[in-house]
C-alpha cells in the first residue's frame, strides 16, 4: 500500500516487487501501480478483498499510509510492516536501505511483533449512537467553523472534569502520543503504557493543560448548546461524522488491536533519538 504516484514510494516498490515475485509471494494492491517495473505481476483488488486475502500488509510512505492500512488490517489482525518514505515516521520505522532485509525478516518470522490497542468512538445524539469509528493514534473532536471557538465539556467515567473553549480536543492512545497530541503540548508516552492522553487544541485559557488517564477510562466530550459548538469527529485523520450542540462523543479503548512488525533489534528510544534529533551533543551514547 502507498501513494504509487510519489516517486519515492515508486522507487521502493520497483525494488521490492521483483524480490517478492522471486520468493513466490502473490502481491495484491488496491489501486493500479501505473508504469512501475513489475506492476504487471500485481493483482489489483478492491480494498475489501485485500483485507480478506492478505497475510501481510507492507505500507510504503509515511505514518498516514500505515494508519490507512491499519483500518483494513483490524478485522483479521493482519500484520503491518511500515517502510518510511515520508517525514518523521514514528510508525513506518523501516529505512529504505533496509527494505529487502526487513521484508525477508517479516516473511521468515524474524521481525518483532508489537500489538497495539485501538481506540473506539461513538457519536451519540440524544440516546441514539449514530456513528462509530476506530483509531490507532487518536480521536479528535475539532471545531467545524473557522474563526470561532468551540465550547464543550469533558467527562471521565461519568465524572465532570472541565469546561473548555478552544479549537477542540485530542484523545490519544500511548501510540498516538507522538502525533497530534504532541503538537498540543502533550507528553511522549512509552507505547506500551496503558494510558490515554487528553490534550486540548489551542485552549482559550493557559491553565487548560493536557492530562494523562488510565486506558480503562471512559471519556465523553459533550458539546454545549451554543451555535459555535458544531464539530467534526476525526479518527486518525478520517472524518467519521459531525457533532452538533448537545451531542456527545464517547471514547474508550477497544478490544481490537493492530499488529505492527518491527525490524530485528528495534529500540523505541533509539527511534525517538533519530526522529527528534536527541543526543547530538558530546555526551551522545547512541554509537
Amino acid at each position: 500500500m502507498g501513494r504509487f504516484a510519489d516517486t519515492r514510494v515508486a522507487e521502493s516498490v520497483a525494488l521490492l516487487l521483483p524480490h517478492l515475485i522471486a520468493r513466490g509471494v502473490s502481491v495484491l494492491a488496491y489501486e493500479s501501480l501505473g508504469d512501475i517495473a513489475g506492476a504487471a505481476a500485481v493483482k489489483v483488488v478492491a480494498e475489501s478483498e485485500l483485507a480478506a486475502r492478505a497475510d501481510l500488509i507492507i505500507a510504503i510512505g509515511g505514518d498516514g499510509t500505515l494508519l490507512y492500512a491499519a483500518r483494513l488490517s483490524t478485522a483479521r489482525r493482519i500484520p503491518l510492516l511500515g517502510i518510511n518514505r515520508g517525514r518523521l515516521g514514528f510508525l513506518t520505522d523501516v529505512l529504505p536501505q533496509d527494505l529487502l532485509a526487513c521484508v525477508d525478516a517479516a516473511l521468515d518470522g524474524g521481525c518483532e511483533v508489537d500489538r497495539r490497542p485501538l481506540l473506539s468512538t461513538s457519536l451519540v445524539t440524544g440516546e441514539i449512537s449514530t456513528t462509530t469509528g476506530l483509531a490507532l493514534n487518536d480521536i479528535v473532536v475539532q471545531k467545524l467553523a473557522t474563526g470561532s471557538m468551540m465550547d464543550f465539556e469533558t467527562w471521565i467515567d461519568g465524572r465532570y472534569v472541565n469546561t473548555h473553549a478552544g479549537d477542540g480536543i485530542v484523545i490519544a492512545s500511548a501510540t498516538g502520543s507522538t502525533a497530534y497530541a504532541l503538537s498540543c503540548g502533550g507528553p511522549i508516552v512509552d507505547p506500551h503504557l496503558e494510558v490515554l492522553v487528553i490534550a486540548p487544541i489551542c485552549p482559550h485559557t493557559l491553565s487548560d493543560r493536557p492530562i494523562v488517564v488510565s486506558s480503562r477510562a471512559s471519556i465523553e466530550i459533550r458539546l454545549l448548546e451554543r451555535p459555535e459548538s458544531r464539530a467534526q469527529v476525526v479518527c486518525d485523520g478520517f472524518v467519521v461524522g459531525d457533532a452538533h450542540p448537545c451531542d456527545r462523543v464517547q471514547i474508550r479503548q477497544s478490544s481490537d488491536e493492530v499488529t505492527l512488525l518491527h525490524p530485528p533489534g528495534y529500540d523505541y528510544f533509539r527511534l525517538l533519538r533519530s526522529k527528534l534529533h536527541w543526543g547530538r551533543g558530546s555526551t551522545d551514547r547512541s554509537r
